[in-house]
């Protein structure tokens, strides 16, 4: 029996471990502690990862992530009638501990009833939210499971990610010549300029249902009367065609290449990094049959839906581990509006309960 109490408790207790990324070792020491106390053999791998296993033959991998976006410091959960959210001046931090907390409780759960269950190992990453560091640099020599199911989806527990894109980032140096602005600008070179241009060119947003592009910051000069030199920017573009990255990459480089050309005079330096590649889920996977089946069992009809965001299943995918993301209850995550149900809370509790207590 999933306790709502001790959930929405554990919840909140952990929102208020501060975690942004690259600064989890609190919730990582506080995670430790519980999984221990469940009965798991407890491990940090080099990167920081938590991975908790126990004997026993195919276990499956049940994962989430530790780290949170910014405002994510001082977070002060509150419970308003069937929803958690935060004061209004942080996220609230559902992406992602309300999955950790749905894991923790289905577990915790399943311990109480005396009930036996598949073999288990359970992942905490870091650094998600930064470009699915934890998950890229997880210590897979670790790790036994060929299937997981990983809690960090937008919306009930029923929503399941169908697709999701390859990520391309990009970064963008541009050096030109410094001049004093007010005395002699003729002899400058004005980096900034050259980025905007460059930038002033390229596509922006929603490009078509599949792919989407963006310049996310800009940087450049030193102080305000002098011709800036160096200038930066970057961004990313992702898609769930593979022809539609291969063409968009091309047209950066033909952008910047035009640049060149008319600054002869001005370096201008790029660099691509696919940061995770993309998927589309297979119905006829074992683990995706059997997350259904749970889900039909709850009597909740699974919703298989396209994302345009990453999870850690992009890259454990990539290290040959099957993976079903599903939702964790949370809404409008990165923003301060964020907020989790409570009732989806616990069905998202029970059905961590339910599918590893579920026949193979």
């Amino acid at each position: 029996m999933i306790d709502q109490e001790r959930l929405v408790n554990s919840f909140c207790e952990m929102v208020r471990i501060d975690s942004p990324s690259d600064e989890e070792e609190e919730v990582a020491k506080h995670l430790t502690e519980r999984l221990t106390q469940l009965g798991f053999q407890v491990q940090r791998d080099a990167h920081g990862n938590v991975i908790a296993s126990e004997e026993g033959e195919d276990p499956l991998l049940l994962s989430a992530h530790m780290d949170t976006v910014e405002p994510g410091r001082g977070i002060k959960p509150e419970v308003r009638g069937d929803r958690i959210v935060s004061d209004g001046t942080t996220i609230l931090g559902g992406d992602c501990k309300a999955g950790v907390s749905a894991i923790l409780e289905g577990l915790q759960s399943v311990k109480d009833e005396g009930l036996s269950r598949r073999p288990l190992q359970v992942v905490f990453t870091r650094g998600e939210e930064i470009g699915l560091i934890g998950a890229t640099n997880l210590d897979y020599s670790m790790i036994r499971a060929k299937e997981s199911v990983v809690f960090d989806g937008n919306g009930p527990v029923n929503t399941i990610t169908g697709a999701s894109p390859t990520y391309m980032s990009f970064d963008v140096t541009i050096k030109g010549r410094a001049a004093h602005a007010g005395v002699e600008p003729e002899k400058g070179l004005s980096a900034i300029r050259i980025a905007t241009e460059i930038i002033s060119q390229l596509p922006q947003g929603r490009l078509d249902e599949e792919t989407t592009f963006n310049v996310g910051f800009i940087s450049g000069g030193s102080v305000r009367n002098a011709v800036p030199a160096e200038a930066t920017f970057g961004g990313e573009f992702r898609s769930r065609n593979t022809e539609t990255l291969d063409l968009l990459r091309m047209e950066m480089l033909a952008k910047l290449e035009q640049a060149r050309q008319r600054y002869g005079e001005a370096s201008i330096e790029e660099d691509f990094e696919v940061l995770f590649h993309m998927y589309n889920l297979d119905p006829n996977d074992q683990i995706v049959k059997l997350v259904t089946r749970v889900m039909g069992d709850l009597n909740l009809r699974p919703n298989i839906q396209p994302s345009g965001g990453g999870t850690d299943a992009n890259v454990m995918r990539h290290h040959g581990i099957e993976c079903v993301v599903v939702g964790m209850s949370t809404n409008e995550m990165h923003t301060v509006n964020e907020y989790v149900v409570v009732p989806d809370l616990v069905t998202t509790a029970r059905f961590c309960h339910m599918v590893v207590t579920a026949d193979r």
